[in-house]
């Protein structure tokens, strides 16, 4: 439990030719980004100015305490999605109560990490599957897309439910703003072609530039199309948030949610670029840099803060090798902050609209879905139900139930894991069949493998098959050896499972022997009294002495050593 602080790791060793560079990416980073920050803002209903507050103080927090030299810690869409969902149902959006209730889940998600990574709890992260986090990024991106519609299409929209919005947005058809929605197709159209040919091409900043230069001399918002409106400048406040102890509790949940996004998709994105560029890597520290940064975010009028996995990937398109560039993309943040945020208000709805509906699309991961159905039709089953479950329930209750199946997908392995009878082929080699009944290894021996630990919701299973092949052997059994190379510990009901089927087997004249039995298992087996009832003669740490034993017959127990 003990916390050691690494600061700065993610911009050791420094070398200034390297930050030079870094530099310079920092800066095209910057373009990139900016667009985008300020797009999550309408996903998690928040003033467009807390997106840069997001890749203010965040930025810097974690290159002081994170490990990563290459992951981005900024605003995210899922993050955004998922207390969205929930908090604009508490306060609406954008209101002073409802910022003090976003700030508290990012204060309340900065504790959950400071604890997972006291208690080192970031192992958590990988009960989240990479099959139910496909499918539920996914259904954050067509959630986010249909959202985005009414700006995108100038039709107002009063429902947070997805599907209601898309309802209301169908209904209002017929009144659609054609200049809003000429100029979003422009905007998602040019930026999906710039990103065809080049992700690293500053579309979005181009479109956004562009768009309140037009704005700002065709008056915009008197013919029609929305826009922001102003937007406050200079240095966020640092400040606690305004919220009641009942509040707080009631946010805790969604906070809840949002540190396990953070913790899958953080680490999985920090694994990935320590691994390309054969760097050392602190996950621990990255936890605590995660958590730091929610902190900054919270106390600086900003919101959930995640290592993102597309900004971290837009930053190496950039040249970007170190936390170097980041601390730049917070300089220039600071510089717009400072002195030009005043054009800012200029910027037409449809068009942010039209970045957040782009950065949608980004998230329907059908390549993604196409290999797991190529490789596991299973699991894309297990993919696409959670991405219809975000679409459907709701984004915060997505999450959860991607939790859960990831768990009974595990369970479920676990629980009918695979069993096999081994025998020998006509060159002596063993191989493995299928453990049906009627199987035997040779006449009157069957070597079985169970290829799981043993508990409570498996058990059985393991007792019922075994006595299902003593009972249907084409000859009767005196061996059994249960080859158990697969189970590392069982539990207090297996171990009783275990005894009966060992009276059952003995009773009919069944010597049941145990090989490959590790040390972990054997002092299971100890603790449990299999041992005392199988006799400690026939636990044998290799299935070669196992079956040398059964060679040689009952003789070989004696003193527990089997011939050479």
């Amino acid at each position: 439990m003990s916390l050691r602080l690494s600061l700065f790791a993610g911009l050791r060793p420094f070398k200034p030719g390297e930050a030079a560079r870094d530099v310079m990416a920092g800066v095209t980073l910057a373009s990139m980004n900016i667009p985008q920050v300020l797009g999550y803002t309408r996903i998690a209903g928040m003033p467009v100015v807390t997106g840069l507050y997001t890749v203010l103080l965040p930025l810097v927090a974690f290159a002081i305490f994170g490990s990563s030299r290459h992951l981005v810690v900024a605003a995210d869409s899922a993050t955004a999605a998922i207390f969205s969902s929930s908090i604009s149902h508490m306060a609406a959006p954008a209101s002073a109560k409802y910022m003090a209730l976003v700030e508290m889940v990012a204060l309340l998600t900065a504790g959950l990490l400071l604890l997972a990574r006291i208690f080192k709890l970031g192992f958590l992260a990988d009960f989240l599957s990479r099959t139910v986090l496909t499918g539920f990024i996914t259904g954050v991106g067509i959630q986010v897309g249909i959202a985005m519609l009414g700006d995108m299409l100038g039709i107002a929209t009063a429902s947070h439910a997805t599907l209601l919005q898309l309802q209301e947005v169908l209904r209002g058809l017929p009144l659609f703003n054609l200049p809003a929605a000429a100029l979003s197709a422009l905007i998602v159209g040019a930026i999906l072609i710039g990103r065809h040919f080049d992700k690293r091409l500053p579309v979005s900043l181009v479109a956004v530039v562009a768009t309140i230069a037009a704005s700002a001399a065709f008056h915009f918002a008197e013919h029609g199309i929305a826009t922001i409106g102003p937007v406050p400048g200079g240095l966020p406040t640092i400040q606690w948030p305004d919220v009641s102890w009942s509040e707080t509790l009631a946010v805790l949940p969604v906070a809840a949610s949002c540190f396990v996004m953070i913790i899958a998709q953080s680490a999985a994105t920090s694994r990935i670029y320590a691994v390309r560029y054969r760097e050392g890597l602190d996950e621990n520290a990255d936890i605590l840099g995660l958590a730091a940064a929610n902190a900054a975010a919270a106390i600086s009028g900003a919101f959930v803060v995640n290592g993102s996995p597309t900004q971290t990937a837009m930053a190496d398109s950039a040249g970007t090798r170190s936390q170097v560039a980041q601390l730049v993309f917070a300089g220039v943040v600071l510089l717009v902050l400072l002195a030009l945020t005043g054009p800012l208000q200029y910027l037409p709805r449809c068009a942010l609209a039209g970045i957040v509906f782009t950065i949608a699309i980004g998230m329907i991961k059908l390549d993604a879905l196409r290999d797991i159905l190529k490789e596991s039709p299973g699991e894309f089953s297990l993919a696409v139900f959670t991405a219809a479950a975000v679409v459907v329930i709701g984004v915060e209750q997505g999450i959860l139930l991607a939790i859960v199946l990831s768990l009974l997908r595990h369970v479920r392995h676990s629980y009918r894991p695979h069993t096999m009878i081994l025998t020998p082929d006509a060159s002596g080699e063993w191989r493995q069949t299928a453990a049906t009944p009627g199987a035997e290894t040779e006449p009157g021996l069957i070597v079985y493998r169970f290829g799981a630990d043993l508990f409570y919701a498996n058990d059985n299973r393991f007792a019922e098959e075994v006595r299902a092949l003593v009972r249907r052997a084409p000859t009767p059994v005196r061996w059994f050896i249960v080859d158990a190379g697969a189970i590392t510990d069982l539990d207090y009901s297996a171990a009783r499972s275990i005894r009966d089927l060992l009276d059952d087997l003995s009773r009919q004249g069944v010597n049941v022997i145990f090989a490959r039995v590790n040390p972990y298992l054997r002092s299971d087996m100890d603790r449990h009294g299999i041992t005392a009832a199988i006799g400690a003669a026939r636990i044998f740490k290799t299935l070669h002495e196992a079956l040398a034993a059964v060679r040689f017959g009952a003789a070989a127990y004696t003193n527990g050593t089997p011939p050479d």
